[in-house]
C-alpha cells in the first residue's frame, strides 16, 4: 500500500536526511514509528502524505504519488500532525466543512469517538485545551475512514487515561484494508497497539518487523545475573534483577518490551541488523 523506493530527502544540498531508502507497509496493519529526536519520523510521515518531496526516488501510496496531491489521493489519506491548527468554528460547522472531502466520514463514529474522550462537543474548537483539540483532530482522523491514517506524536498532550483511550479507540477501527501508522518518542503509549515496529537510525531502516518475528528472534526476560554474556544485547538494572534482551535460537515465548527493544537498537545496532537482515 506504501512504497519507498531508492529515497533520497534533506534539507540542504549538502545533508542528506535520507539516502536510497527502502520502505514496504502494508494494509491491515498498525506500525510504530520509532527514533531519537532528529531521526527523520516526522520528515518520513509527510513525504508519505505528500507534504514534502523526494530529492530521488519514488514514494507510492495505493498507486498515486503523494506530490501531485490528486484529489483521489487527499480522500484516501488522512494526516495527524504533531503540531495542529483548529479555526474558530463550531464543531457542526467543522463537520459541515471539512466532512465532504472524505467520502467515507462518519459524522455518527466522529461524535462517538468524542463521547469516549469526553471532549465536549457545545464548545468553539478554539476554546478548547491543547489535549482537547488533539482528541478531536485524532477522532476525525479516525471516523474519516480513509485507507490510510498517518499520525505523528498523536499522544503528546494526552493524560494518562486519554492514552488509554486512544489506544482503545484506535484498536476498535482496524480492519484488513486499512493501514496506520504512528510516530512517537513515548514508545510505551503504543504498547498492546501495534502490529509492526519500524526504527529509524542513521538514515535508514534499521528494523521494520512484526512483533511476532521480532519474538522469534529476541527474548525480552528478567534474570536474577547475567551469564550468557554472549548472547545478551541489552541489559538494565531493575528491582528483581537484569532486564535483558538477548538472542533467542530456541525462539522461547515472551512478550516485546517497546522500550527495551528501541534502547536495544540504538546501542548494539549491528548485531540487530545482522539478526534482522
Amino acid at each position: 500500500m506504501i512504497d519507498l523506493t531508492d529515497l533520497s530527502f534533506g534539507y540542504s544540498r549538502k545533508k542528506r536526511l535520507f539516502q536510497h531508502l527502502n520502505l514496504t507497509l502494508q494494509p491491515g496493519t498498525v506500525y510504530g514509528l520509532l527514533g531519537k529526536n532528529g531521526a527523520g519520523k516526522s520528515s518520513l510521515l509527510r513525504l508519505m502524505g505528500g507534504l514534502l518531496f523526494p530529492i530521488s526516488g519514488q514514494v507510492h501510496v495505493s498507486g498515486y504519488e503523494p506530490r501531485r496531491r490528486q484529489p483521489a489521493f487527499l480522500q484516501e489519506v488522512y494526516f495527524v500532525p504533531e503540531e495542529i491548527y483548529l479555526p474558530s468554528v463550531t464543531l457542526q460547522r467543522y463537520i459541515d466543512t471539512m466532512g465532504p472531502f472524505y467520502p467515507r466520514f462518519s459524522e455518527s463514529a466522529f461524535r462517538r469517538y468524542l463521547t469516549e474522550f469526553d471532549v465536549p462537543q457545545d464548545h468553539k474548537l478554539t476554546a478548547m485545551s491543547y489535549g482537547q483539540k488533539k482528541k478531536v483532530i485524532i477522532s476525525f482522523g479516525l471516523a474519516a475512514n480513509t485507507r490510510i491514517l498517518i499520525m505523528d506524536e498523536p499522544t503528546n498532550g494526552l493524560d494518562i487515561p486519554s492514552k488509554s483511550q486512544f489506544r482503545r479507540i484506535v484498536s476498535s477501527v482496524l480492519d484488513p484494508d486499512r493501514l496506520v501508522i504512528i510516530s512517537t518518542h513515548q514508545v510505551r503509549d503504543l504498547d498492546n497497539l501495534i502490529d509492526s515496529v519500524i526504527i529509524l537510525d542513521e538514515s535508514e531502516v534499521l528494523l521494520n518487523h512484526s512483533l511476532a518475528d521480532i519474538g522469534d528472534r529476541l527474548l525480552f526476560d528478567t534474570v536474577p545475573t547475567i551469564t550468557q554474556t554472549d548472547r545478551v544485547l541489552y541489559a538494565e538494572p531493575t528491582l528483581r534483577g537484569q532486564a535483558v534482551v538477548m538472542e533467542n535460537p530456541t525462539q522461547e515465548d515472551s512478550r516485546v518490551d517497546l522500550e527495551r527493544l528501541f534502547n536495544t537498537a540504538m546501542t548494539n545496532r549491528e548485531r540487530i541488523k545482522t539478526i534482522f537482515h
